[in-house]
């Protein structure tokens, strides 16, 4: 039987604006919604109060919005303007000061708020956001799902690769792969690319040919019960790696084994970076690994928390993130490995398979 969080998690955020001196939070950003709410509509504005929720919507959700919602927030439909329900709602117990999500929520939407009364609308900074990091087990078991999914339509796919087709080709019937084993959707634009365009962390997948030898770098993910994995693995096509393809390859291998390995909760974010990083540089390619070591996983793609090397945070216990070095050479190609990584109290567990030994597709 799945827990029902919903109430813990917000009463965590009633705690929040307690020791904030806020009346009201108006929550925008859709994942921090469902997560409070469990309501997965594309258009919502939810008012959390110490004494309740109130979820406004509109028409297209008159149905929906109730049933996933259930007991943990009142559902207001408006077919006309969900700002001036919004207004209606707030007046029915005034305010003095009304918390917003500074970092998802336009400039226009804030003076849309501020014009609904006379009330002080305060930014604030990852409230919800902070609660998200910290995974409870049924969480995880999804990641885990859409990790196992993905690597299942892989699997599916590699052996199909030949020279000769475009890396749409390949793309497309990775992501029909996905579809038919059940992904709710792609947690982002599926990343195929070939060649000298595997050098480009965040290629766009392309109508290139891919070519005897090349190397062919594929990022992609999976969806379930709306949490999200995310996979990178790099092969070579159509022959056996050359010398310098396998060194390259085998460092970055050997530098993401020792950062899963060695990642901990209660380190910091700029620590776990360091552990492949510095492996890389040693092998005398620091500066062709430019991007962070990795992030936060869950009903984002993207979120906290985050490895890099500006990242001074803790990292916290029942995180998920991802961990995905790579040594990109213009020109020449790049390999980047990732797999997804739940830091649990007895040491980091990949929920991937971590199965990064170079394929190669002859």
């Amino acid at each position: 039987m799945t827990i029902d969080r919903r109430a813990e998690r917000q009463d965590q955020v009633r705690a929040v604006l307690a020791r904030d001196g806020l009346d009201a939070l108006l929550v925008t950003h859709l994942p921090n919604i469902r997560y409070l709410t469990g309501y997965t509509g594309t258009a919502g504005l939810l008012l959390m109060r110490p004494g309740d929720a109130v979820l406004v919507t509109d028409f297209r959700y008159a149905v929906q919005a109730p049933l996933e919602v259930g007991s943990s927030a009142a559902v207001a439909v408006d077919q006309r303007n969900v700002w001036e329900r919004l207004g209606r709602v707030i007046a029915a117990s005034p305010a003095s000061a009304i918390g917003i999500e500074s970092a998802t929520l336009t400039v226009r939407d804030a003076e849309r708020l501020g014009a609904l009364g006379r009330f002080k609308v305060v930014p604030t900074l990852d409230v919800v956001e902070r609660l998200r990091a910290t995974k409870a087990p049924e969480e995880v078991a999804a990641i885990q799902a859409a990790a196992a999914l993905a690597q299942d339509a892989l699997a599916e796919l590699l052996p199909s690769v030949r020279p000769g087709e475009t890396e749409l080709d390949v793309s497309a019937r990775l992501e029909g792969a996905l579809r038919r084993r059940g992904s709710e959707w792609h947690p982002f634009q599926t990343i195929v690319a070939s060649g000298p365009r595997a050098a480009l962390p965040h290629a766009r997948t392309s109508t290139r040919t891919i070519g005897r030898g090349d190397w062919l770098l594929i990022d992609f993910g999976a969806q379930v019960d709306g949490y999200c994995a995310d996979l990178t693995r790099t092969v070579v096509v159509g022959a056996r790696g050359d010398e310098k393809q396998r060194s390259v390859y085998e460092l970055v291998r050997s530098a993401q084994l020792r950062a899963i390995t060695n990642l901990s909760a209660g380190m910091t974010g700029r620590e776990g970076d360091a552990l492949a990083r510095d492996a890389i540089a040693a092998g005398g390619y620091g500066e062709a690994f430019g991007h962070s070591l990795g992030h936060g996983l869950g009903l984002e793609v993207h979120e906290a928390p985050r490895l890099s090397p500006t990242a001074d945070a803790t990292l916290p216990l029942h995180a998920v993130v991802t961990v995905e070095p790579g040594i990109y050479l213009p020109g020449w190609g790049g390999v980047r490995l990732e797999d997804d990584v739940y830091l649990a109290p007895d040491g980091p567990r990949c929920l991937s398979d971590n199965r990064t030994e170079l394929l190669e597709l002859v």
